[in-house]
This record gives structure tokens, sequence and C-alpha cells, in this order.
């Protein structure tokens, strides 16, 4: 909730059976905010309707106008959760019937679509997509504990997103541009060498290349940790060049 309250994104989130369900007006800018919510594996927009099989149909064939050309091969994927008085493969194959009178000359095939319909019903609501967007999955943020990390370059920067990633607080100071690390996490807040290393934590991140490795001091306390250790410079800029 508070990555959508950093964008500026209104939303109503319920959970149930497994699932975040978020219900913005913005679904473009709720989708790009949530992604950067370490622990999501992957999300998707959906249409909304009661769990009958005529609103189900209904909605599917609404819903694929425009998501799937002429000529293309589509299948539909149904799953349900709940008691009703119809199969999984039932509405598959009637929602299936409803996208293909929907739509001009489609082809089903159901080894090697070329667009996939996604169907859960859970309950009295069923949930139409036809794609999953995949996020960072990781750890929540927080759940690991914290991390004191040093970020003088580009391999201190990745370091401390992928100790965060992984989980992990980080609790940075350096001198090198942090805004990365503020977009996954709404408290972040840079800090001094000397209040950083006062902060109580599990461990030591360092950027350190294979070359530098022994000229950092692990003389201390903590253990130290190498995220980026086996990657060259170029994996670096190129992994920092991924990240959305």
């Amino acid at each position: 909730m508070s990555m959508l309250a950093q964008d500026n994104i209104e939303a109503i989130i319920t959970t149930g059976s497994g699932r975040f369900y978020v219900e913005s007006n913005d679904l473009e800018k709720a989708a790009h905010s949530l992604r950067r919510v370490f622990g999501i594996a992957s999300l998707s927009r959906a249409a909304v309707c009661g769990s009958s099989m005529e609103e189900i149909c209904s909605t599917a064939a609404e819903y694929s106008i425009g998501k799937i050309s002429k000529g293309q091969r589509f299948r539909v994927s149904a799953r349900r959760e709940g008691t009703h008085g119809y199969s999984s493969m039932e509405v598959a194959k009637e929602a299936g019937s409803a996208i293909f009178l929907a739509n001009e000359d489609l082809k089903v095939d159901l080894h090697t679509p070329e667009v996939t319909f996604f169907i859960e019903v859970r309950n009295n609501k069923a949930y139409i997509f036809s794609e999953y967007l995949q996020c960072y999955a990781g750890l929540p943020l927080g759940s690991q504990g914290k991390v004191i990390a040093e970020v003088n370059n580009e391999r201190g920067l990745l370091s401390a997103w992928l100790m965060m990633k992984r989980g992990c607080k980080a609790i940075v100071y350096g001198e090198y541009d942090t805004a990365l690390l503020k977009r996954y996490d709404t408290s972040f807040k840079k800090l001094s060498e000397e209040e950083a290393n006062a902060v109580k934590a599990l461990g030591f991140v360092s950027g350190a290349s294979v070359s530098e490795v022994e000229s950092v001091d692990v003389s201390g306390n903590l253990p130290v940790y190498f995220p980026t250790v086996g990657m060259t410079d170029e994996e670096v800029r190129q992994k920092l060049s991924e990240i959305f």
C-alpha cells in the first residue's frame, strides 16, 4: 500500500485465497508501481465479473476484443475455487466459444496458441486476463533484517538493491546517487557513514569486484556480503539497465 501511496495512486486492496486484489482507476500506473514491490512474483490486469456462466462468457467475449487478431490461434485456460454448477473444463469450453464468436476468423489451438485467455473463478467472482506481468519476486522488504551498504559506484548500488530483493532493509551511506533505491523502499533515507554504522544490522554489503575483495576490511563484527563479486562491470551495468 505504501508503494501505491508514494506514487499517488488511489487503490483498494483486499486479500483472499493466496491472492492480493487491487482495485484502481488507473491499472497501468498501479501495475507499474506494484511491480517494484519485492515479494510479488507476477501480477495480471483482469476484467472482473460474477461467477455465473452467462456473465463469464459475456465478459470474456468483450474482454477478448482488441486483444486477439484475425486468424490467430488461441485457447482458454480455466480453473475454479469454491462450489459451482460447472467444471473448469466447461468454463474453458463455453468461454472459448464466446470468444470465438465475438471475433473474426480465429483458430482454437490447445497446444501452441498465440494468445491464451486465463479465467479464474473464485467463489462468487471470476477474473479474466491474458497476461502475467513478471515482477522481481524475492522476499518482502525488511523481512530478513537490516544490512549496512556502502554505495559509492554502480556496483555498490546494485549490491544494495540485490540485498533489498532478498528481503533486507538497506541502511545506505556513500557518495553515489541512490534515487533507484528510493523507488523500491518508500522509507529509504541515505545516512552518513557514522549514522549508518550506529544502526544494529546483521551484515555489511560491499560492491567490491573480484580484484577488490582483498582490500575490503572484514575485521569487524559483521559478516560481509558481496552480491556482485561474480559480475563483470558490463554485467553490472546491464542489470541496472533492466531494473524498472
